[in-house]
């Protein structure tokens, strides 16, 4: 299922009942890290599935069944498939990003071939200002495997806070490597601060998110569709976290709080 928003045909809200339910669990602080970890691979393999299934290039095939033996003409599947040809670059940004990346990596090289298939890693970190308010993102080191140009770019990060981080990723790739086709954005959860500066920043970006929280905003706001008061529209606390969110996922992923 959609969510109806404001936010414009770049931006899908594809949350279900399901995924909300686990979201909520998510964010909990009862829900220890295997189950965390359970929740995380299973909330990005149904959220990857709809958006590479629905943003990836595809062709027409011609594939034989196994009935293909007993019905030559019949026993074919005919019809759409992920185009093989088409590059894709899954980008895990360390440390949230780890273990979403690879989900997403996994379930690719099970539909196409690994030619023009590639997990690469960034190194980022984002930097806090005296008050603890982020003030930028410090990339530190990256794997990066080689041309960006023309990619379909899979941004799986759990969290669309700021933007701050995957703008600076996607700033840093297209300088370096080049500019990439598309950038495909899944957080679990995104703000609407995080939509604006993706939307505005980014003009490849399309995102893909199974909630958006706007805790902050004011009650006539909430009361309203998500997108229709977009500029009063609030999830961010003073020092760049989502409210509700889930708290700091990439610690909670890795058990690390340093």
């Amino acid at each position: 299922m959609s969510v109806e928003h404001g936010y414009g045909p770049r931006v899908h809200l594809v949350g279900d009942p399901w995924s909300a339910t686990a979201l909520a669990r998510l964010g909990s602080d009862e829900v220890r890290h295997p189950e965390l970890m359970a929740l995380v691979r299973a909330l990005y393999t149904g959220l990857a599935q709809r958006a590479l299934g629905a943003e990836l290039p595809t062709v027409e095939v011609d594939v034989p069944t196994r009935m293909a033996a007993l019905h030559p003409d019949a026993g074919h599947y005919r019809g759409p498939a992920l185009d093989p040809s088409a590059p894709v670059v899954v980008l895990d940004i360390i440390r949230g990003g780890i273990v979403p990346a690879q989900v997403c990596f996994e379930l690719l090289t099970q539909v196409r071939p690994l030619d023009g298939l590639r997990l690469d890693h960034l190194n980022m970190a984002r930097v806090a200002d005296e008050a603890g308010r982020v003030a930028g993102v410090d990339l530190s080191g990256s794997k990066v495997g080689g041309s960006t140009v023309g990619v379909t770019l899979v941004v799986p990060d759990p969290m669309g806070a700021t933007g701050a981080t995957l703008l600076r990723a996607y700033e840093y790739l297209s300088e370096t490597y080049g500019r990439p086709a598309k950038v495909l954005c899944l957080p679990l959860i995104a703000t609407p601060e995080f939509l604006r500066a993706v939307v505005d920043g980014i003009p490849e970006a399309v995102v893909y998110a199974l909630r958006v929280d706007r805790g902050l905003s004011a009650a006539d706001v909430l009361a309203t569709p998500p997108g229709t008061h977009w500029e009063r529209e609030r999830g961010l606390n003073d020092q760049g976290y989502i409210v509700p969110g889930a708290g700091g996922v990439g610690e909670v992923l890795n058990n690390s709080w340093c």
